[in-house]
């Protein structure tokens, strides 16, 4: 029993006090060495897990937010690690939150071997331990992801190695090949036990789906730099359709609700403005060919551009000293066509009426200025019905003398992010349906033996991302367009044709003069050397980004420093950046990974708590304890 009461210790002294769905959780008021096995709860420790993982507010502000939104550039934020900054507090504030949601998951897998030891498990308990085994490796990946190097039998009460990534992510995959070989479906599901798992209630064949989904993600993270351990994997996890998350109704999902508790929507804080990013916008613009007018309503009607317009050109406060292709001009109205998934996720400035408008008090305002060289009012600009994703960065005395960059005063002037993602009445989303489509078609187009082909599972992969978002009537249309966005990608499977620059007419915005932009499409260098940009893979990781926002920016940013796709332009370097000593005016319009956060720094605890195991994970990086150093699955330019 002494292994018993060392858990019982640990969960009383340290699990039950986190408040995660404590109203759902019986009273413990026993003395810990007393504890019996039957007072130690499998499904209480799963699910305070699972339920912790949804974040709080003031961790889900940090991680979510201000890490992953941005490194994935789903939001427009000035700073921060988006240039190669961090915070310690706030990754000392996630680390140790993790760390906690790891100790339930090893708890409640080490309670139920217990069980089953002393002869007091019930005939689920197996499938409970299986399901702990799933879910830790989720969380191992988030550790993973992030910092790098961790150890693989972290968070039991010892100080134990740390593992380089390749044994890491071995191990996560065989986990999870064994987990879900384990499972028996057929085991009964009681209904005392259905509440304590907020994802899936015990159906235990949804576990398995979401098990050997969880294993192709994962496979094709090491694609590059496992080859063959990738292939075997992803193709036992992918080979049939049935056992992987494919309907809706599969998706890995938790349920958000109202207050300050770890439930309560990671996007849910007022002063977190969610702006459309160059990123996002540049992919959205012209993709699909689907016409704005379809969802424009009739006051905003008006303000749809005719094609190849590029907008107002104001090189004097607007830098082009970076890869945006948007650079330099303000969009004063709205495209003529536009993904569909725009108007859905984001609203136009100045749409008051719209039930999605999230306000954010004076920041809605949309009469922006611009001054001159002495502060003084050049030009006012009513922005309402303009849909624009300014450069961020080093913006200089260009930013300083506009409102249509300066981070502050943009905010009534750039689609924000829609209400029904911040007010907490949405379902948290971990895995959906898509991303096995895009995976799928990526292991398609990789060579490997998967249930369907490239196309198909591409093609399928949009269709549940437009079903996601109520607008499945347009996916055929879509799905044959031949029309490129921003970046040079079109949406058609079978159109790989390159595109070529563009002569687009544009209007000087201080004259009002007419004049013409020969636009280029930015090269990618880090992606077959800048060469291409619609071909199969950049069109599935394109597509597999615009579905995953805004509920998965950590795996769009997996995605970019695994492949470079899609594109992420540089940010603006009027000033140096201190934090990103390579970019520079001269390499402003070079794709680099000097110029992408690649991972968070280990927080300084680590270093201070065990320095011994601190120094040992940075010996498996391969590099310095720094944002600008890439993992080991990642590219390594």
């Amino acid at each position: 029993m002494k292994t018993l009461i060392k858990i019982t210790i640990v969960l009383l002294a340290g699990i039950f006090v986190l408040g995660a769905c404590t109203d759902d959780f019986d009273e413990v008021n026993v003395d810990p060495k007393a504890a019996s096995v039957d007072q130690v709860q499998v499904e209480y420790l799963l699910n305070n897990s699972i339920i912790g993982a949804q974040q709080n507010p003031h961790v889900a502000e940090r991680a979510f937010v201000l890490y992953w939104f941005t490194t994935a550039r789903m939001h427009r934020y000035p700073g921060g690690i988006a240039l190669g900054g961090y915070s310690d507090g706030w990754s000392s504030d996630y680390y140790n939150d993790l760390s906690g949601w790891l100790k339930s998951a090893n708890l409640a897998i080490s309670v139920a071997e217990e069980k089953q030891e002393v002869g007091s498990d019930m005939p689920y308990t197996e499938n409970q331990k299986q399901i702990a085994r799933i879910w830790r490796a989720y969380l191992m990946s988030e550790y993973a992801d992030n910092f790098g190097p961790m150890p693989i039998d972290a968070f039991s009460g010892v100080n134990p190695e740390f593992s380089d990534l390749e044994d890491v992510y071995t191990y996560m995959l065989d986990e999870l090949k064994d987990a879900v070989a384990t499972i028996d479906p057929d085991a009964p599901r009681p209904d005392n036990i259905r509440d304590f798992d907020a994802a899936y209630g015990y159906d235990y064949n949804k576990w398995i789906k979401y098990g050997n989904s969880l294993r192709m993600r994962f496979a094709m993270r090491v694609s590059e730099a496992a080859p063959s351990l990738a292939q075997t994997h992803f193709e036992e996890a992918a080979a049939s359709l049935d056992g992987v998350i494919s309907t809706a109704d599969d998706i890995f999902k938790v349920r958000e609700q109202d207050g300050w508790d770890d439930v309560t929507g990671v996007m849910s804080r007022p002063w977190n403005y969610f702006m459309l990013s160059p990123t996002v916008n540049n992919l959205y613009i012209g993709l699909g060919g689907i016409p704005s007018d379809n969802f424009v309503s009739e006051e905003f009607q008006a303000h749809i551009k005719d094609e190849g317009y590029m907008g107002l050109k104001f090189e004097d406060h607007l830098s082009m000293l970076t890869n945006d292709p948007s650079a330099g001009f303000w969009y004063d109205g709205l495209h003529p066509t536009i993904d569909p998934r725009a108007y859905k996720a984001y609203v136009i400035p100045g749409d008051f009426d719209n039930p999605e408008f999230y306000s954010q008090g004076p920041s809605d305002d949309t009469e922006k200025e611009l001054l001159d060289e002495n502060d003084e009012v050049l030009l006012e600009l009513d922005v309402t019905g303009h849909w624009n994703a300014p450069s961020f960065g080093s913006l200089g005395d260009k930013g300083a003398r506009t409102q249509l960059s300066d981070y502050g005063q943009t905010i009534g002037g750039t689609p924000r992010l829609a209400s029904r993602f911040r007010t907490s009445d949405e379902e948290r989303i971990f895995f959906a349906d898509w991303e096995s489509y895009f995976l799928i078609a990526e292991a398609a187009v990789r060579g490997w033996s998967v249930p369907l082909s490239a196309q198909e599972a591409y093609e399928e992969g949009v269709r549940a991302s437009f079903n996601y978002w109520n607008i499945s009537e347009y996916a055929d249309d879509y799905l044959a367009s031949e029309s490129y966005n921003r970046v040079g990608t079109s949406v058609s499977f079978t159109h790989t044709d390159e595109p070529e620059s563009v002569t687009l007419s544009y209007i000087d915005g201080y004259t009002g003069d007419e004049g013409t932009y020969e636009f280029s499409y930015p090269e990618n260098h880090l992606y077959k050397d800048g060469t291409v940009s619609n071909d199969y893979l950049t069109k599935i990781i394109t597509q597999k980004y615009l579905a995953q926002l805004p509920w998965l920016p950590l795996e769009a940013w997996n995605d970019q420093r695994r492949l470079g796709l899609p594109f992420f332009e540089n940010p603006v370097v009027e000033d140096p950046v201190t934090n990103l000593p390579d970019l520079t005016a001269s390499t402003s319009h070079i794709a680099s990974i000097r110029h992408l956060p690649q991972r968070l720094p280990y927080p300084s605890g680590l270093r201070n708590s065990n320095p011994d195991g601190y120094e040992q994970a940075v010996s498996l990086l391969n590099g310095d304890d720094a944002v600008l150093t890439p993992l080991w699955w990642a590219i390594q330019e």
